[in-house]
């Protein structure tokens, strides 16, 4: 069974960076694109970053220029490097396949909270 598990939030002030991990078990993470998702208090969940099993990012407009989404295939990790930080950028954060997220592959999230 496919565990996806968001390590590495945290209360940092705005300009501030933080990077997130998603460790995966499962050999899904191998043969599948990537992402990192956010769910703002009041909002709907939104993806924020994508990487390919090739390794092609993709970002959503508000974040391009300040995140870097990678992967290491060997240790079945995806990270989110986030730099410059806003408050809009306060969420919580989860990672999931990528285009399609899959209902049963969400986990608990990590909390990123940007002060002003």
């Amino acid at each position: 069974q496919v565990q996806l598990v968001e390590s590495g939030g945290g209360l940092v002030q705005a300009g501030g960076s933080l990077r997130l991990a998603c460790a995966a078990s499962g050999r899904v993470f191998v043969i599948t694109g990537m992402g990192w998702y956010r769910r703002a208090p009041g909002k709907q969940r939104e993806v924020v970053a994508g990487i390919t099993r090739g390794g092609i990012t993709n970002y959503t407009d508000s974040v391009k220029g300040r995140f870097i989404i990678s992967r290491d295939n060997v240790k079945n990790t995806v990270y989110l490097q986030m730099n410059s930080l806003k408050p809009e950028d306060t969420a919580v954060y989860y990672c999931n396949t990528n285009p399609v997220p899959l209902e049963a592959f969400w986990g608990q999230g990590t909390q990123v909270t940007v002060s002003s």
